[in-house]
């Protein structure tokens, strides 16, 4: 595998988009934007045999993307190296045809394939926990109470190098066969958006604490 540029990811036997390949993208901005957009991933990965996909919290920090889990998970025992695919999919809008064979949806994704290795490092786990936090809500790490020594025993951080890497991406309006445009249905985008509602306390907040900022 060759290289990536400093600002592109290269394409791979792997990550090269063949099918509407207009719509592939190794821009690393627009990766990253993706990604710290995002707040789940699906990984998939071999265990006893068999594949496996499951949904996790992932941050990413600079070129690696970290992922944490129970020791006791089928992510995190085992081997000291896992192979994995990661995907991230962010949908932006419906878009509506006027025949089934045209609907769809705007989405941007990113898929990372690669070797993951398990952080060992006192320094390296602590740092990936508190991108982990952050991620959720900017700035919320140096805010709270951080992990003691046996939460850190407890958790299992995995490191996957962001090196072999595509996203791909679908903008715009429906495209009808132009036989089609004369049906009388409507045809356009339906945007969805993803917006912060309003903070429900737990119940248990001391007073005078006020609601954190909410931004990413």
């Amino acid at each position: 595998m060759e290289p990536t540029t400093a600002m592109q990811y290269t394409p791979t036997e792997r990550t090269q988009v063949r099918r509407r390949s207009v719509r592939g993208v190794y821009d690393k901005q627009q990766v990253h934007s993706i990604l710290d957009e995002g707040f789940v991933c699906h990984v998939g990965f071999v265990a006893e045999g068999q594949p496996v996909v499951i949904p996790t919290a992932y941050a990413r920090a600079g070129e690696q993307i970290y992922l944490h889990g129970s020791p006791a998970s089928r992510l995190m025992k085992g081997q000291q190296e896992l192979d994995l695919c990661l995907t991230v999919t962010l949908v932006d809008a419906l878009v509506l045809a006027r025949s089934a064979f045209h609907t769809s949806i705007n989405y941007r994704s990113v898929v990372v394939y690669g070797r993951a290795r398990h952080v060992t490092d006192v320094i390296e786990k602590w740092q990936a926990l508190r991108s982990f936090t952050n991620h959720v809500i900017h700035g919320r790490w140096e805010q709270i109470k951080q992990p003691t020594e046996q939460e850190l025993k407890a958790t299992s951080v995995l490191a996957l190098p962001l090196e072999e890497v595509s996203a791909k991406i679908r903008t715009g309006p429906p495209v009808d066969d132009e036989e089609d445009y004369a049906l009388p249905v409507w045809g356009g985008v339906v945007p969805l958006l993803q917006t912060f509602g309003i903070p429900v306390p737990d119940g248990r907040v001391l007073q005078g604490i006020a609601v954190p900022q909410l931004k990413r």
